[in-house]
């Protein structure tokens, strides 16, 4: 780990709050507190399927919800706050794992050392800063997630918010600018590539990667 990023490590709970406090309604698919994900384990710092971000992020999340809202669809999410150690598993994973069973799942076209050449996976994550969310929207009359396109975590080109090949239709597409435009109006800004994948433009701690579980039952109250 760079000696700049440990200067910048906190264990610190005081601004973090739980998503569903702040967004009634939302729906919460925590990847990485199940099994089904890129590397097949539950990961370092998941001790519950809940999603924490700092209040400022929480309540522009809100905002977005509202709108959404009004329009028939719903937020789901699949990750928010992220431990720093979860992070370092990801890159341990990736530099010394041999393991890629769930390579056919979620990188079927790359190897694994071009998940971080690529951009699809950070040795320092935004999501470790506390502001950082993946999520998509759900219809409220089906119950069911848009179509994207895509599933979350495809590291692909197909999930770049902008691809317009012969892969994605044009509903897709426009689901995905549906998402996109709601999160921008809301302060938050995409990636290039990942469509789910969106930042607190104004992040309260942007220089600051935060070391603590993912559990509410570390939150101060």
């Amino acid at each position: 780990m760079p000696d700049d990023y440990k200067k910048h490590v906190t264990a610190d709970t005081s601004d973090f709050v739980l998503i569903s406090d702040y967004v009634p309604g939302i729906v919460q698919e925590i990847r990485y507190y199940s099994t089904y994900n890129f590397i097949g384990d539950r990961i370092d710092g998941y001790e519950e399927p809940c999603s924490l971000l700092t209040k400022e992020a929480a309540r522009a999340l809100k905002s977005v919800s509202n709108e959404v809202n009004v329009m028939g669809y719903r937020l789901k999410v699949f990750d928010a706050y992220r431990p720093a150690s979860a992070v370092r598993q990801f890159v341990m994973w990736g530099i010394e794992d041999t393991d890629i069973r769930m390579k056919p799942y979620f990188y079927p076209g790359l190897e694994k050392q071009e998940l971080f050449s690529k951009g699809y996976i950070a040795k320092q994550s935004s999501h470790s800063r506390g502001s950082t969310v993946d999520l998509t929207l759900l219809d409220m009359k089906t119950g069911k997630e848009l179509d994207m396109g895509s599933p979350f975590d495809l590291f692909s080109e197909l999930s770049h918010p902008d691809y317009q090949g012969d892969k994605i239709t044009k509903k897709q597409y426009a689901n995905r600018m549906l998402l996109q435009n709601a999160m921008i109006r809301g302060g938050f800004e995409p990636i290039d590539c990942e469509w789910w994948h969106f930042t607190l433009k104004d992040e309260p701690f942007p220089d600051t990667y935060f070391e603590f579980p993912v559990s509410s039952e570390y939150l101060k109250k």
